[in-house]
């Protein structure tokens, strides 16, 4: 699929206060960024790090729930999944010719 063509569909689903979007959404990306996290925490304490198939599911399930809060993200910006995603290849590509993919700032 497309990314823009997900972005596009994706969108159909959006429904949040106008006013707040980038609120709202950067709000929501952090959460469900948080039940990812806590998903991959319970399969190290329970499964000693042993991710299962249902486990991946769910693990893939919740990356999908971020993902729909980039791409609403991106519209609010003005921007597309597409050149989003090209902008921050054309930053880590820079960053590998230059060495320095490794290391701390976002200026580097």
């Amino acid at each position: 699929m497309d990314m823009d063509d997900y972005q596009d569909q994706s969108g159909k689903t959006a429904i949040f206060p106008e006013d707040e979007a980038l609120t709202y959404l950067i709000l929501g990306l952090c959460s469900e960024a948080g039940e990812l996290a806590g998903k991959l925490k319970k399969i190290i304490r329970d499964n000693n790090g042993q991710i299962s198939m249902e486990k991946r599911v769910e693990l893939v399930q919740e990356n999908g729930d971020c993902l729909w809060y980039v791409a609403q993200i991106a519209t609010a910006l003005g921007s597309s999944l597409r050149s989003t995603g090209q902008i921050n290849l054309d930053k880590l590509n820079s960053r590998l010719e230059r060495g320095v993919l490794g290391g701390s700032g976002d200026n580097r």
